[in-house]
């Protein structure tokens, strides 16, 4: 139903869809009976750029399937062995409270902030093969803070909510790309916790990088959102109104 409807929004705005083309697009995960496609040429956009690049950086809305298509494309290149492991990172600071203060051990306290990665990899890999890839180290999770010092190689790493970073843990998290390693960069500038919205390194991060050969910036919009109808019409109420904020200021 959603590609159908997908199908009626392009041909309105007479941007047609081969969709042989798009649908050829799979993308193999361990479920054999999981087949991973985009469902929107942004999201073949995302896919084909990440074939290409080292490092690439994807920026939409809620719902646009920036997390679960980087987990796919993970997934696929650990069966492939074409990595030998995935690191999962996120910035732990939705809840503006230090992980020191929270109860548990570590993987207890970042848990919560990892769950929309752990529901994607469900979807793709048996849970005893990840609990098994987890204990051994083959997946990875890491708070963003944990990640100073290390250098990582042969590794596919995913930095998710990547607008809650400010410009200099995103340099520190770009300069521990290792050879044979890629880097998937997903975020959301309109969903910024930060005090401060301005210092997100995910915004200044493309004027600093711009014309560098194996990055690659991919933006998704409310015409990539693959969930409920309802969720992209509330992705487009809110661009009207922060638009009419910004002709009254």
């Amino acid at each position: 139903m959603s590609e159908v409807k997908y199908h009626i929004e392009m041909s309105k705005n007479k941007q047609p869809v081969d969709w042989k083309l798009l649908y050829s697009n799979v993308i193999d995960v361990f479920k054999k009976e999981k087949e991973i496609r985009p469902k929107t040429l942004g999201q073949k956009k995302f896919i084909d750029a990440v074939r290409k690049n080292e490092i690439v950086f994807v920026i939409g809305p809620a719902g646009t399937g920036k997390t679960y298509l980087a987990v796919a494309i993970a997934l696929s290149a650990l069966k492939s062995k074409s990595v030998n492991r995935i690191i999962l990172v996120r910035p732990a600071v939705e809840a503006g409270e230090s992980l020191g203060y929270l109860p548990g051990d570590l993987l207890e306290k970042i848990e919560p902030y990892f769950r929309p990665l752990y529901d994607a990899i469900y979807e793709m890999m048996p849970s005893e093969k990840f609990q098994k890839y987890m204990e051994r180290g083959i997946i990875e999770i890491a708070p963003l803070a944990y990640m100073r010092g290390r250098t990582l190689n042969d590794s596919f790493i995913i930095l998710d909510d990547a607008q809650n970073t400010t410009l200099g843990q995103m340099k520190m998290f770009l300069t521990r790309f290792g050879f044979g390693s890629k880097i998937i960069i997903n975020g959301d500038i309109t969903q910024i916790d930060l005090p401060r919205k301005d210092n997100s390194g995910l915004i200044k991060i493309s004027k600093v990088l711009e014309n560098i050969k194996g990055i690659e910036f991919i933006y998704l919009n409310d015409q990539d959102v693959v969930r409920h109808r309802l969720v992209q019409e509330i992705i487009r109420a809110y661009e009207r109104e922060d638009l009419r904020n910004q002709e009254m200021e």
